[in-house]
C-alpha cells in the first residue's frame, strides 16, 4: 500500500487543532473518519460539511418524533461540525459563508430546545448589530452574566460547552460574534480597540431586565483573551475577567504563527497584504493598557502553547493592577484544549465566586498556580 501524504495545511490543521475539535464538541470518531479521507486542503470543507449534514438530519428526525432533547444535541453537533469545516477556510469566501450560515441555522434550531433554552439577540454597535445568544440559568432571578468572547477563528457557537458549566453554577451567559468573527466577519473587520465592543455589549445588557448588569464578568479565549483585557481596562462596569491563552501583543510573534493563523488574521482584519496584517497585529497590544485593569483577573495558559507563547501570559499577569491569579498547566497546549477538565471547571467556579459572592478573592493578588501533574 502506498502511503498518501497530506498537504501541509491539512497536516497543520490536524496537528494544531485536534484537541480543540474534541474539547469543543466534535466526536473523536467523526474527527478520525473525516481527517483520514482528507488529503488536500480544498477537500476539507466538503468533508466536514457532509458530516454536519448527517447530524442535522438526525436533529430533524428527532424533532419529527418529538424527541426534543435529542434534537438539541444533534443540532449542536451539526452546528459545531459545520463550523470546523469553514473556520479557517478564509481563502474561499463563498464556502466560508455557506458553512457559517449552516452552523448558525442549526444552532438557532437548537436554541429553544436547550436546557435551559436560549434567545437569539442583536447587540447595537456603531449603526450595525452584533448577533449573539443569551441564556439564563433555570429559576434564577436577575443572575450575574458572563460575556463570552471567542478568538480569531472561533465563533459564538463554539462557546457552547463553556456555557453549560457556567449555567450550572447559576450564571447567565452571552456569547456573540464581534468584529471579524462568525456572522460579523462579513461586515466588520477585526479591530484592536475592542473596548468599544465591550462597552456596547454591557450597554445592551443594561437594557435586559432578565440579568443583573451590575455583575458582569468577561471570559475570552485566545485572541479573545486580549479582547477581554482591553474591555476590562476601559470599562469600570466589568466585575471580573478570565483570559485564556490570550496574547499581550498578537503581532509580537507573527512569523512564528501557523500559516493558516496568519492568513485568517489577514483576511478577517481586512489587510491587503501580509505586511499590513502584521502591522495590524502589532496594534493588538496591551502595552500601556494592562495596568488599568483593576478588577479581579484570572490568567490561564498552557506552557506548551505553540500559538501564543506562555511569555505573553506572564506579561499580562505582571502588569494587571488589581487582584490577580494565574493558572499554568505544564502540559497544556493552546487554550489548554488537551486538558479541558483541568481548567474549565476551575474557571467556572472562579467566575461564580467573583460574581455571586462579592467581587472576587482579594487574597488572590499575585497568586500563581502551576499544575505539575
Amino acid at each position: 500500500m502506498i502511503a498518501v501524504t497530506k498537504d501541509a495545511r491539512v497536516q497543520s490543521a490536524i496537528a494544531n487543532w485536534a484537541p480543540r475539535f474534541v474539547a469543543n464538541g466534535i466526536d473523536m470518531n467523526d474527527f478520525q473518519s473525516v481527517t483520514a479521507r482528507v488529503e488536500k486542503w480544498d477537500e476539507w470543507f466538503e468533508a466536514w460539511f457532509e458530516m454536519g449534514g448527517r447530524h442535522e438530519k438526525l436533529g430533524e428526525e428527532a424533532v419529527r418524533q418529538g424527541r426534543f432533547r435529542s434534537a438539541a444535541t444533534h443540532y449542536v453537533q451539526a452546528s459545531i461540525t459545520y463550523h470546523f469545516g469553514k473556520y479557517l477556510f478564509v481563502h474561499d469566501r463563498d464556502r466560508l459563508r455557506k458553512g457559517t450560515e449552516r452552523s448558525v441555522a442549526c444552532y438557532r434550531k437548537g436554541l429553544p430546545l436547550f436546557s435551559p433554552p436560549g434567545l437569539a439577540v442583536e447587540i447595537p454597535f456603531e449603526g450595525l448589530s452584533l448577533p449573539g445568544y443569551l441564556r439564563f440559568p433555570p429559576q434564577a432571578v436577575r443572575p450575574p452574566v458572563v460575556v463570552m468572547v471567542a478568538g480569531l477563528d472561533s465563533t459564538k457557537e463554539e462557546m457552547h460547552n463553556y456555557e453549560e458549566l457556567l449555567l450550572a453554577r447559576g450564571l447567565a451567559t452571552l456569547a456573540f460574534d464581534g468584529p471579524g468573527q462568525g456572522e460579523s466577519e462579513f461586515r466588520i473587520p477585526i479591530r484592536a480597540d475592542y473596548e468599544k465592543v465591550i462597552t456596547a455589549v454591557i450597554d445592551f445588557l443594561e437594557s435586559r431586565p432578565e440579568v443583573d448588569a451590575a455583575r458582569v464578568g468577561l471570559m475570552g479565549v485566545s485572541l479573545g483573551g486580549y479582547y477581554v483585557c482591553r474591555g476590562a481596562a476601559a470599562e469600570p462596569r466589568v466585575r471580573a475577567v478570565v483570559e485564556v491563552a490570550g496574547p499581550y501583543c498578537f503581532g509580537a510573534h507573527w512569523q512564528a504563527e501557523p500559516p493558516l493563523t496568519r492568513q485568517a488574521f489577514q483576511v478577517r482584519s481586512g489587510a491587503g497584504s501580509e505586511e499590513e496584517a502584521e502591522r495590524l497585529a502589532l496594534a493588538c497590544t496591551l502595552e500601556g493598557v494592562a495596568g488599568a485593569i483593576k478588577c479581579p483577573v484570572l490568567v490561564v495558559h498552557g506552557k506548551l502553547d505553540r500559538v501564543i507563547p506562555v511569555e505573553e501570559a506572564y506579561r499580562i499577569f505582571e502588569q494587571v493592577a488589581g487582584p490577580k491569579e494565574m493558572l499554568l498547566l505544564e502540559e497544556g497546549n493552546h487554550v489548554c484544549n488537551n486538558l479541558p477538565y483541568r481548567y474549565r471547571p476551575y474557571v467556572s467556579d472562579w467566575l461564580s465566586h467573583a460574581l455571586q459572592r462579592g467581587g472576587g478573592d482579594k487574597k488572590a493578588a499575585g497568586r500563581l498556580n502551576t499544575d505539575c501533574d
